[in-house]
């Protein structure tokens, strides 16, 4: 059987990533790997295993361009209207605050943000198929 352990993602400037993600989502590198051309580093959470893996190449001085490929991290947090206050506070530029709806409910209640380097995460109220 599979365990997920990590998704990745290309960034460009490793302090400016690595300061995104832990005022925005609390991840703290567990791991840095340096090799002659790229480095790797893992972040995490206290609360979860899975890791968030930055590659940084360096020589890169382009950013990445995402392409229509890519779609988005997720999270879950437990008061999503007070962390997209937070994000607005913190000047983390959350998008709007929306539901989603099927079969007359509330699927879920979310918002999006966008790392330094243009990924989307989708941070998503705890509960129901996302507790």
């Amino acid at each position: 059987m599979a365990k997920p352990v990590h998704s990745m993602v290309r960034v460009l400037d490793e302090e400016r990533s690595l300061k995104y993600y832990r005022a925005a989502f609390g991840l703290e590198p567990a791991d840095r790997i340096a090799f002659d051309d790229f480095t790797l580093i893992y972040l995490r959470h206290p609360s979860s295993p899975f890791e968030l893996e930055l590659t940084v190449n360096a020589d890169r001085t382009e950013p990445y361009q995402l392409g229509d490929g890519y779609g988005h991290l997720a999270v879950v947090v437990d008061d999503v209207a007070a962390e997209h206050a937070r994000f607005e506070r913190e000047n983390l530029a959350p998008g709007p605050l929306r539901e989603l709806r099927h079969d007359g409910g509330v699927l879920a209640r979310f918002f999006f943000a966008a790392d330094p380097d243009g990924y989307k995460i989708e941070v998503i109220q705890k509960g129901g198929r996302f507790g």
